[in-house]
């Protein structure tokens, strides 16, 4: 099935290789803007759901407004829960009822610019910063369930010293080629884009894009229980990116199939691996 695309990236992925045409500069400059501008989706009317049974905290930090979600009583040991790009904290919404009747309660986020927190641009520094606020009200979780990208900003989170024993990435990326890949397939760009791109990563931040992604995070982690799940069939990160990773940790892996990228986060098997995981 042929993916969609909303309006707003059908129009960019029309323009951007003229724009590349016409000038290399303008094109990895405009690259770099939609590449810290996570695009906000419509929460669906279940997930609108989901977020009315929950007890809303406002995090603050620097005049930056963090929306958090507790679901259950907040004096039971709470399981976070970590959206990735562009997505929300109610996108757990399967995960919610079947970790409080396990005994749990659940706490959630909307990351920097995204869903109800404030922002439009954010990168995975802010992300580490909302997280040390979680922790700082919360305290430590008795695990960490994540999605996509939150699961490369909780490993370089976990790399900086954050409080976590045990994490589930599920389909998150981990190779610097295949994320920037990712990106420029959204907007239609080229390869050459994608280099000029890692040149400007380097100068803005004095370090290689490589060392900004979960590959790189996994060398300096010891003591994780980690787990993956992963789909064969995920079209948006690859699974090649899953089991690289699990040749440089020891991790427990779970493969499944048919259930892409997205809809592996609805599937009973999965919450519940996930359960069994947390509670071992």
């Amino acid at each position: 099935m042929k993916k969609q695309f909303p309006l707003a990236i059908r129009l960019v992925r029309w323009f951007f290789p003229k724009l590349e045409s016409l000038s290399g500069k303008l094109a990895v400059l405009y690259f770099e803007r939609i590449f810290f501008s996570p695009f906000r989706y419509k929460a669906p009317e279940r997930e609108r759901e989901c977020e009315k049974l929950a007890i809303f905290e406002e995090l603050e930090e620097n005049k930056s407004k963090i929306q958090a979600y507790v679901w259950g009583d907040s004096a039971k040991p709470y399981v976070l829960v970590m959206h990735g790009w562009a997505g929300r904290a109610t996108q757990f919404r399967k995960f919610i009822p079947e970790f409080l009747a396990a005994g749990y309660c659940v706490i959630g986020f909307d990351g920097p610019a995204h869903g109800r927190s404030s922002g439009k641009r954010t990168n995975i520094l802010e992300f580490e910063t909302a997280l040390k606020l979680v922790l700082a009200k919360w305290g430590e979780p008795v695990g960490v369930i994540a999605h996509s990208f939150g699961g490369g900003a909780l490993l370089f989170s976990i790399m900086n010293g954050l409080p976590v024993k045990k994490l589930i990435n599920i389909a998150s990326p981990t190779m610097a080629d295949e994320i920037i890949k990712s990106y420029l397939r959204a907007v239609n760009g080229s390869w050459e884009t994608g280099l000029r791109f890692k040149d400007l990563i380097k100068k803005k931040y004095n370090k290689p894009f490589e060392e900004f992604t979960t590959m790189h995070f996994i060398e300096h982690i010891k003591g994780l229980d980690l787990m993956l799940v992963h789909d064969v069939d995920d079209k948006d990160v690859t699974i090649i990116q899953a089991e690289k990773l699990a040749e440089k940790y020891p991790a427990t892996f779970l493969k499944t199939s048919g259930l892409g990228h997205n809809r592996i986060l609805k599937d009973d098997a999965v919450i519940r691996a996930c359960i069994d995981f947390i509670r071992k």
